[in-house]
Parts: C-alpha cells; structure tokens; sequence
C-alpha cells in the first residue's frame, strides 16, 4: 500500500462516517414524528458500508470503504391513543417512528469518533511525507 492510496481509505471513510452522521441527524429529527398509518410513518435509517480492497493484478485501483445504501429498520412501529391528534385514525391511534433515540446518540457519538481518527490518520501520513521529503534535504 502507497502512502497516497492511505488518503483514499481514509477519505473514503471520512465521507462513510458523514452519510452516518447525516443519516442519524434525520433520524433524530422525525423521533418525534406521527402518522395517521403503520406504513406513512417514519422508520429509521442506517447506512450500509462494505470494505474493498484491491486486488492483486488488478487495474482497479478501489480502496477504502464503500457505501452500499441506506436500509430501514423493520423494527415494530409504535402506536398511541391520542383521540384529539389530527392525525389520529379512525380509533384515535397515532403511529410514532420506531427511532430510538439513544441508540442515535451512541452512533452519533462512534461516527464523530470514527471521523476524527480518519482526520488523524490522513495527519499523521502528512506529517510521515513530509518527514520522508525533509530527509532528502
């Protein structure tokens, strides 16, 4: 592995952690959330990553992480009796999302933490370069 394709692991990992961020951003803000059905109501969100790696012999130079997409929770939705909601059906139900929000705040908190180690680790390789071209002098 060169120093340079160490930049492109840790950028792709950087933008990993970002759609990761974003992803619970949006979940934490619909946690609140209320439909009139199971199906309009909102379901969490988590993104899916998948490592590549290259391989030997091959012109693909594609290293670091990959997003494959964004999946639903399949987790039950919850339901309310608030008769006077207007979004209440028929018998006065009301559909929460099924986020859960502490579980949104300890993902929040691993994808800053993972950001931040791909900042220090595209750093240190910088620092390394740098340190490699000063030898020269």
């Amino acid at each position: 592995m060169s120093l340079f394709s160490i930049f492109n692991v840790a950028g792709s990992g950087m933008a990993a952690q970002s759609l990761r961020l974003n992803t619970v951003a949006s979940n934490l803000a619909n946690a609140d959330s209320v439909a009139s059905t199971p199906e309009a109501a909102y379901r969490s969100r988590e993104p899916l990553f998948a490592a590549v790696q290259k391989q030997l012999g091959s012109a693909d130079n594609a290293e670091g992480v990959q997003v494959l997409g964004v999946s639903e929770s399949q987790s039950a939705i919850p339901s309310r009796y608030e008769p006077g909601n207007p979004m209440a059906d028929a018998d006065g139900l009301v559909y929460a999302s099924n986020v859960n929000p502490v579980d949104e705040l300890v993902n929040m908190i691993s994808a800053s933490r993972s950001y931040q180690n791909n900042v220090e680790v595209m750093n240190t390789t910088k620092q390394l370069m740098v340190k490699t071209l000063d030898l020269g002098k």
